[in-house]
């Protein structure tokens, strides 16, 4: 009969912990780091590097000729101050916003939403029609189209004489309107960018959303209200602060249709920085315009990215 030796005690088998990958963020090392190194001279040089001059810039009395060219001084904020006390720039922000209402906020804003609306119930023929058209416009370059409007809304041109065919007088108002001319060219010009983006949301609705609610009686605009709308909710307000964003920078259409004038009825911003840094050779003052500009287009994003839902924001 054998023994049995002394029980040992029962071992309980611990596995081996699987170290988690090194991700690139955990230890950058010089070889990791290697690679980024061309792409940050490049952001370096071409982006901080004006960013941080015009800061520069807007603080000093720096031109392009007389005193300012040849020796240049720290002012302070003093080219802040003369801006806001200008009634030129005053009026400036004014027509920028006007602008920027008519031609972004309610012509490409609606106008795109129509057209993108449209293309989604027409047949494969008319929506090519209609999307050939408008992207046509959208990529003709802007002193093409600046130059095109403006034989449209000149003196004796295509506009004067389709308002001849049914009775109505000539109308000039590149010189009674010129801040309406220059909208309306650049809802043309732009709507092409707002429809995309409709399309694109509205193609991302699900259908069966649409056919509940008409089987249970609600009719085209109560889906439009109650359906469609809030869920293109983060399509309008990325649609309202992209396009809005553009617009306030436009100034070829402007410049190639009317120059700012008459009588600096058309002036918009970009158009005002551009003859203070480049027709008077005040860069420091310009400068400042620019980033007086800038401050603008950021409280318009602000208020955009409100209308996004929170889920959107993270």
């Amino acid at each position: 009969m054998s023994t049995l030796g002394p029980e040992r005690p029962a071992t309980r088998s611990v596995r081996p912990r699987r170290r988690r990958p090194a991700g690139i963020g955990d230890r950058l090392t010089l070889r990791r780091a290697a690679p980024m190194i061309p792409t940050a001279v490049l952001l370096v040089l071409f982006m901080a590097g004006p960013i941080i001059y015009s800061l520069y810039l807007a603080f000093t009395d720096k031109a392009i000729r007389g005193d300012g060219a040849s020796k240049t001084s720290f002012v302070g904020v003093s080219n802040f101050t003369d801006a806001l006390t200008d009634g030129d720039f005053w009026n400036s922000v004014v027509l920028t916003i006007l602008f920027t209402l008519i031609s972004a906020v309610i012509g490409q804003n609606l106008l795109g939403l129509l057209l993108a609306l449209l293309m989604e119930r027409a047949n494969r023929v008319i929506s090519f029609a209609i999307t050939s058209i408008v992207i046509a416009a959208w990529i003709l370059p802007e002193v093409v189209a600046g130059y095109l409007l403006y034989t449209f809304f000149a003196e004796g041109g295509s506009l004067d004489g389709i308002l001849g065919l049914v009775g109505i007088p000539p109308q000039t108002l590149l010189f009674s309107a010129p801040i309406v001319a220059v909208s309306f060219a650049n809802v043309w010009r732009g709507t092409a960018f707002s429809m995309l983006v409709y399309s694109a949301a509205l193609g991302a609705i699900p259908g069966d959303v649409q056919e509940s609610a008409a089987m249970d009686g609600a009719g085209p605009m109560r889906r439009f209200t109650s359906i469609t709308l809030p869920l293109l909710r983060p399509a309008l307000a990325t649609n309202l602060m992209l396009i809005t964003l553009q617009t306030l920078s436009v100034f070829g259409l402007i410049f190639i249709m009317t120059g700012g004038g008459p009588d600096r009825k058309s002036q918009t911003l970009p158009l005002y920085m551009y003859e203070q840094a480049f027709s008077y050779g005040q860069l420091g003052y310009g400068t400042a315009v620019a980033l007086l500009l800038l401050l603008i287009g950021a409280a318009a994003s602000l208020v955009y990215l409100r209308l996004l839902p929170e889920e959107e924001k993270r």
